[in-house]
């Protein structure tokens, strides 16, 4: 057989064990919030030495963890360095995931088997993409194929509040810095751009005051209010403005979550929102952050007795394409023709992902790893979450036979 007949047939004859492997994986709950992800990187890091593997532990101090709205993060960096003369690929799934939530018919975190789909929370985003990462580089290695570069496997803990602890951390303290990157994705498209996101936490002070005399009060959900009109009268706007990259349409903004109000009777004294802008690649997210600022401190400008407090929590810069993001991009094409029989689209998504962090360090990224056609087939942040294994079978092949490429001799 050619080197590629026999990754093919290794994945093949090993995948009972890999579907093991990944049952493995999601049984360890990793609820972010409350974000206590240390334990299941120490099981992954336990797992891997099986291999023959050792899995750097590096945990992000407990304070900066607190301080960010978690309880605890280990990143993992496995290295697999071979000859000289290659580079360096790295291959990034996140471990941390939304809450499970009501309805689902299979445990969330069981990873139970049903008619030829494995169920659980991360099934699909990104646990899945740890087994498909780990078989990949092994089915290269136990064959004994001659390999130039290297492979880092990074197992994060960060993408659910943003990616600044995760990558953002491996990158910041300069622990790693790969050549390539090929972050967790679905099988039937790769990603090479993504679209920017701003969230902000608006507080609206008024002043509270009895319900039977409002007029002693100052009234925080009015104000909040003319801010949510301001905000929402925006979209016909955001709604002009188009993306020239495939898979991303507009900007796009809202209010997530408002808490206010001590009780009924109450005028209310302090009202608290959280939003989001998603911003298309094309724009500047300092310009965006200063224009929804102004947007919303006009809308209560001359309100008496109401002060402001806009707090930024998140600005997660857009994934664009870097010279030599082709060649991934070119490789993962030709072997995903080979193995799925149809050609996948490179394109971008309006979703935001820690992968733009390697890309903010000059690192070429896509994502590609196991997962359906679109995100709403596998149920990813709802309840039954699942995966078919055939992707997950042919995702695996597909990144094992795209390290060939890159890193054969």
């Amino acid at each position: 057989m050619t080197q590629r007949e026999q990754v093919l047939a290794w994945i093949d004859s090993h995948f009972d064990e890999e579907v093991a492997f990944l049952q493995q994986v999601l049984q360890v709950p990793t609820d972010t919030p409350p974000g206590n992800n240390a334990p299941h990187a120490e099981r992954v890091a336990e797992l891997v030495k099986q291999y023959g593997w050792v899995a750097e532990q590096h945990r992000v101090p407990e304070d900066r963890v607190r301080d960010y709205g978690m309880q605890s993060i280990t990143n993992l960096i496995v290295r697999r360095p071979y000859e000289a003369g290659g580079p360096t690929v790295a291959l990034n799934a996140h471990g941390d995931v939304v809450p499970p939530g009501e309805g689902w018919t299979h445990p969330p975190y069981g990873g139970v088997i049903d008619d030829g789909y494995i169920y659980g929370r991360a099934a699909a985003v990104s646990k899945c993409d740890f087994a498909t990462y780990i078989f990949a580089t092994r089915a290269l290695e136990e064959l004994g194929i001659r390999l130039k570069g290297g492979v880092e496997l990074h197992f994060t803990y960060d993408e659910e509040f943003g990616g600044l602890l995760g990558p953002g951390w491996l990158l910041e303290q300069k622990l790693t810095k790969p050549d390539l990157v090929i972050a967790a994705g679905f099988s039937y498209n790769i990603v090479t751009a993504h679209n920017a996101c701003l969230q902000l936490e608006i507080t609206v002070h008024g002043k509270s005051g009895h319900g039977a005399m409002p007029e002693t009060g100052v009234d925080a959900l009015q104000a909040a209010t003319k801010i949510l009109n301001a905000i929402y009268g925006q979209l016909p706007e955001l709604k002009k403005i188009k993306s020239n990259v495939a898979g991303i349409d507009s900007p796009t903004m809202l209010v997530g979550r408002i808490d206010g109000g001590t009780n009924t009777n109450v005028v209310p004294g302090q009202v608290v929102m959280k939003m989001d802008r998603r911003m298309i690649p094309e724009e500047d997210p300092v310009a965006v952050e200063a224009q929804v600022r102004a947007l919303i401190e006009d809308a209560v400008r001359n309100e008496p007795g109401i002060r402001l407090e806009i707090r930024r929590l998140l600005l997660s810069h857009a994934l664009r394409p870097l010279p030599g993001s082709d060649k991934l991009v070119a490789a993962l094409q030709k072997n995903a023709l080979d193995v799925i029989g149809e050609p996948i689209p490179a394109q971008g998504t309006p979703l935001y992902a820690d992968a733009r962090l390697y890309g903010e360090h000059g690192i070429p990224a896509v994502l590609y790893g196991a997962g359906p056609r679109s995100v709403p087939e596998s149920n990813a942040k709802k309840a039954d979450e699942r995966l078919l294994l055939e992707d997950l079978r042919k995702a695996t092949k597909v990144v094992a036979l795209t390290l060939l490429d890159l890193l054969g001799d």
